[in-house]
């Protein structure tokens, strides 16, 4: 597997399994989900930018965030936001942050027409590379595939792969 590349795979219908290798330390990687100015580099797709994003990394904490489309080129996702929550669940530190991830409002309402997930990202050492596996669960498999259908797949690839840069900036 390149560093660029993701392996996903999908298990009973409803969980969603991505994985990539990192060149970078594990602590580093970890430390890019756990604070909002490392966040606000790298979270979205290309073309996206963080202009909210609040954290309070601990069990029961919650991380709250925006996403808008800076990119005119985009057509008419061009200005559109899209919030975000998440609350922490459990962490390990250096080793995993597990969530639930809502869709959310401006002030933090949860949006129940969107599914939530239930996230566990773990960090694996790998001689001074990580693997990044992010597994993500769905109540069924139709809210599986209205996150697929929405470009979710594209969106992560494209956010790992600021993360990548963002490890080269910093490290």
């Amino acid at each position: 597997m390149s560093n660029n590349a993701i392996v996903s795979r999908v298990e009973n219908d409803r969980v969603l399994v991505l994985e990539r290798i990192f060149d970078a330390p594990r602590d580093l990687v970890f430390k890019m989900f756990q604070e909002a100015e490392h966040l606000k580099h790298w979270w979205g797709p290309k073309g996206w930018e963080l202009p909210v994003c609040t954290v309070d990394f601990r069990p029961g904490g919650v991380w709250h965030y925006c996403m808008k489309c800076i990119d005119p080129n985009q057509g008419s996702f061009y200005g559109m936001e899209s919030w975000g929550k998440g609350i922490y669940k459990d962490i390990v530190e250096s080793e995993k942050i597990a969530y639930t991830d809502y869709f959310s409002d401006a002030e933090g309402n949860l949006n129940d027409s969107m599914p939530s997930t239930e996230i566990t990202i773990t960090f694996i050492d790998l001689d001074g590379k990580t693997k990044l596996v992010n597994h993500a669960e769905y109540v069924s498999a139709e809210a599986l595939k209205t996150v697929m259908d929405m470009g979710m797949l594209q969106g992560i690839t494209e956010t790992w792969n600021r993360l990548e840069e963002r490890l080269n900036e910093v490290k």
